[in-house]
């Protein structure tokens, strides 16, 4: 798709059309598939984990004059960046530019959970309970926001054209809402697409309980990342159906509550990490 177009229809109008496409396929899928029963109450999950990204939508709208893709568009324009210096055809350097930004992003999912500070605020998307289409988009708007501004960064480093980075975006929402997704992949189609890209059952090992199974299975998108980093587990110790997912220290339904999962950073740091 060229970037033209995507400029004619809107970027923003045309990310919102796949988010919610892609958001009510896995949700019908997770209802006529689902893979685990579900603890917390769901509509109110749903109305906590949607009212998140709906705030961190406006923040980053107060906040950010332009957002990823206009960056990459100025960076571009004024030739900074490692692909400038090179003059390979755009579908070469397309390619490339979504897998270099696919692996800084699994870097930045690494740092999230081994830095405290950024810890304190990606524990949001971990202290839900629950492990459905709606945890992909459980991030605190102060996470969001420093991720926006890892992103400009890693845009002006490598010299990412916008078409590039509109491609990367859509991917990582849309595969972050597939592997999230509490639906059955059939074991053995699960077993031929994580060679390539992150399951659910790949993923939903990351949000255990169990910090070593935490500690795994930092991709969003490409799986390749855990594997050549050392930080891949195959399965839960205890089994997909046996797991327990979220934080132990907020097994209670508080996760639940908007105003609680807003101010979680703010409070007094825990042990478990």
């Amino acid at each position: 798709m060229d970037i033209a177009i995507i400029q004619q229809i809107g970027e923003a109008e045309l990310r919102f059309g796949i988010f919610a496409g892609v958001l009510v396929i896995m949700g019908l899928l997770e209802l006529v598939l689902p893979r685990r029963s579900l603890d917390a109450p769901k509509a109110r999950r749903w109305l906590t984990n949607l009212a998140i990204v709906v705030i961190d939508s406006a923040v980053l709208r107060i906040f950010f004059p332009i957002l990823a893709v206009g960056v990459a568009a100025v960076v571009s324009a004024r030739g900074w960046g490692l692909f400038s210096l090179v003059d390979w055809p755009l579908w070469l350097e397309t390619v490339l530019c979504v897998i270099l930004l696919d692996m800084a992003i699994y870097g930045q999912h690494v740092a999230s959970h081994k830095i405290p500070i950024l810890w304190q605020v990606h524990k949001v998307h971990h202290s839900d309970r629950d492990f459905d289409v709606t945890t992909a988009i459980r991030f605190h708007p102060i996470e969001i926001a420093l991720s926006m501004l890892y992103k400009f960064a890693v845009i002006l480093v490598l010299g990412a054209g916008p078409l590039s980075v509109f491609l990367f975006e859509v991917l990582l929402n849309a595969t972050a809402m597939f592997n999230h997704a509490n639906f059955r992949l059939p074991l053995a189609l699960d077993a031929v697409v994580r060679q390539v890209l992150v399951t659910p059952d790949m993923h939903r090992v990351h949000h255990s309980v169990v910090r070593r199974e935490t500690d795994s299975n930092y991709g969003f998108n490409l799986s390749v990342w855990d594997r050549m980093f050392g930080t891949y587990i195959p399965q839960p110790g205890a089994g997909h159906d046996g797991m327990e997912i979220g934080l132990k220290e907020y097994r209670d339904f508080k996760p639940v509550q908007l105003v609680w999962s807003l101010l979680l950073p703010f409070k007094k740091k825990d042990s478990e990490k």
